[in-house]
């Protein structure tokens, strides 16, 4: 073969190697695109976020229902107010809970839905009043070391 046939071959084949890597970067930073027709929106407003990012997960009994869609603070109740963007597919119940959930010991955190027994559904853009914030780590240290050095002074 000649060596602009082999230089062109190879030219397609880094073409390809590329552009695969970015569609693989762009699949584990969940960036790729959804559509906003098909869910529907709902808030949860929560104490302590914790690490929580927009494009985070929201899962219901492990499956994936939708996605964190803005994280703001309230600036009247001065707690974090949730955006999910839920799958229309997935009628959620007025007494639904949330939890701010981590995936492993150091994994990331996602909300965590936990389906009520109520008949009546959340209508688009209800609110989830039931919610449980997210770990902190450093207080938990915190709360763990205080907790020895007052057993110490009491004896």
């Amino acid at each position: 073969m000649k060596r602009s046939t082999i230089d062109l071959w190879v030219g397609i084949f880094v073409a390809l190697g590329i552009a695969a890597v970015t569609f693989l970067s762009l699949k584990v930073a969940n960036l790729t695109p959804q559509s906003a027709a098909q869910s529907y929106v709902l808030y949860a407003d929560f104490d302590n976020v914790g690490g929580l990012k927009v494009k985070a997960p929201v899962k219901e009994a492990g499956v994936l229902v939708g996605r964190v869609t803005d994280i703001r603070l309230d600036p009247k109740t001065f707690r974090a107010r949730v955006t999910l963007s839920v799958d229309k597919a997935y009628q959620l119940s007025d007494d639904t809970s949330a939890s701010i959930l981590t995936s492993g010991l150091l994994g990331e955190q996602y909300i965590g839905l936990q389906q009520g027994g109520s008949e009546t559904t959340l209508a688009a853009g209800g609110t989830i009043t039931i919610t449980s914030s997210a770990m902190v780590l450093e207080q938990l240290i915190g709360k763990f070391m205080t907790g020895f050095s007052g057993k110490d002074a009491s004896k």
